[in-house]
Parts: C-alpha cells; structure tokens; sequence
C-alpha cells in the first residue's frame, strides 16, 4: 500500500483558494484606486470581487476541493474585501466630510460585516439559523450585497447628478441603516433558493444575455437599476416570510 504523502495536496484544491486570493487582491486594489480618488475603477474593482466570490466555492465545490483552510480564508478574504475597503473607499469618497462621525460609520461598517461573516461562519451549527439556510434565504444582508449597497449611492452618482446622493449627512444615516440590515435577522434574497424548470432555461439564458448585454452597454445605470430591485425585494421577502410564520 502507497501512503500518502501529508505535505502534498491535490492542484484542483488549489484553484478555488486562488480565486479567493483573487477577491481578495481586487478589494485592495478598490482602495488604491479609491486613494487616487479613481471612483468608477474602485467600484468596478469590488464588484469584481463579487463575482470572484461567488465563483470560488461552485468551483471548490465542483472540483471536490473544499476544505477548512479555504472556508476561513474565503471569510478572511470578505472582511476584507467586503467589509474594510468598501468602508474605506466611502470614507475618502464623502464620509471623510464630517470627520470623526464618518470615520465612525466606517468602523461601524466593519465591525458589522465582520459579525455578519461570524454568524454566516456557524450558521450550520445552530438549528435555528440553519432552518433559515434550508428555507432559502439569507439572514441579514449577505457580504457581498451589503458591500455593493454600501457604494451603491456612488453608483447612482456616476449617473445621476443629484446633490442627495454626495451629502456626507445622509449618507451616514443610510449607512446606519445598512448596517442595521446586514446583522438583523431578516430574511434576503438568495440566488441558491431560486430552482428553473427546465422548459425555461432558454428564457434565463436569454435573459443572463441581456444583462451582460446591459452591463458591457451601461454598467453604471444597469447597476443602479439591479440596487433598486434588491432593495425593494428585502421588505418584500421580509413580510413573505411574516406571513409564513
């Protein structure tokens, strides 16, 4: 018999790791552009990161290649990329504006991801919120949803010229708000809930066409619309699920 080897690991669990490595790099980068005061770059940079994030476990998962290791890089990873640079990035954007109470909801901002992450960590370990996972839905705005809607005011302003949406005032009680939302137990939405008949997958196809179509065509004004959908499925799914109880 041929013992293994401890030091080894197989590549393909390797892969997934590197895409988190890769969100993780793309979120600091939203804060060296967000230094050089490259707004749409460091936006584009954390949304990149999104999609990096959703991409690293479907990968782990379909290559086998899941481990401990990657599960708390993959958190180290979100609190990073998720939580400090979009805080940052909004920090130099506008909250800098009203000085210590800006820098303050930025550190709220972390400390709010960072207990999300916690609680998503050993989510499988409580009965209570795992009832909640098998129901369909998130509990608490997921990470990288709450980052996207922490910048997502920035968003509009690339393509609407409303002064609300650089007032450093209002954006500190909206701030407030989400974090609120990101450690709540409300119910949000979750595309892993979602199942297709397959007599319509042709139709979703067409439609993940569209939106990339959308997306190459008017990333901003597209990104503005998917915000104000999200945000209007969160009461909506919240008094779903009250009517369930």
């Amino acid at each position: 018999m041929v013992k293994k080897n401890r030091f080894h690991i197989p590549v393909r669990s390797l892969a997934p790791n590197a895409i988190t490595v890769l969100a993780l790099c793309a979120g600091m980068f939203g804060v060296r552009f967000a230094y050089l005061e490259q707004w749409e770059s460091a936006v584009t940079a954390i949304l990149i990161a999104g999609v990096f994030d959703g991409l690293d476990g479907s990968v782990a998962r379909l290559l086998k290649g899941t481990s401990r290791f990657g599960a708390e890089l993959d958190s180290l990873s979100d609190v990073i990329s998720f939580g400090v640079a979009p805080a940052l990035i909004t920090y130099m954007w506008v909250l800098s504006d009203v000085r210590g109470f800006g820098w303050l909801m930025s550190l709220v901002f972390v400390i709010s991801m960072a207990l999300r992450l916690a609680r998503f960590n050993t989510v499988m370990k409580d009965d209570e919120l795992g009832a909640e996972v098998k129901a369909g839905y998130y509990t608490g705005i997921p990470a990288p949803a709450s980052a996207a809607l922490a910048l997502w005011p920035m968003i509009l302003s690339f393509e609407f010229n409303y002064a609300f949406l650089t007032d450093p005032k209002l954006y500190c009680g909206y701030m407030v708000l989400l974090c609120i939302l990101t450690v709540s137990r409300i119910p949000t939405f979750s595309l892993k809930s979602l199942k297709i008949h397959k007599e319509h997958v042709i139709f979703v196809l067409l439609g993940v066409a569209v939106l990339a179509s959308l997306l190459i065509t008017d990333l901003w004004l597209t990104m503005s619309v998917v915000g104000m959908i999200y945000v209007i499925s969160i009461p909506v799914l919240a008094l779903i699920a009250l009517r369930k109880d």
